[in-house]
């Protein structure tokens, strides 16, 4: 999954008044990637465990409160 570096200066740079460097962008962009394949995993395995064939909002909630 890709996300895209310029949604990522646009969080930082819309209040913080701070610059953010493509490799920044880059290293911040990969990190959430990595994180967002851990959640879809563990609501999958959420949502298999409760007999279900859907994610619900429960099950990335689920994974929140492990946190």
């Amino acid at each position: 999954m890709k996300i895209a570096t310029s949604a990522i200066k646009k969080l930082f740079g819309k209040d913080s008044g701070i610059m953010v460097t493509d490799d920044a962008a880059e290293a911040i962009a990969k990190a959430l990637a990595e994180n967002a394949a851990e959640i879809a995993k563990y609501a999958v395995e959420n949502a298999k465990r409760h007999h279900r064939s859907i994610i619900k909002p429960e099950d990335i909630e689920s994974y929140k409160s492990r946190i």
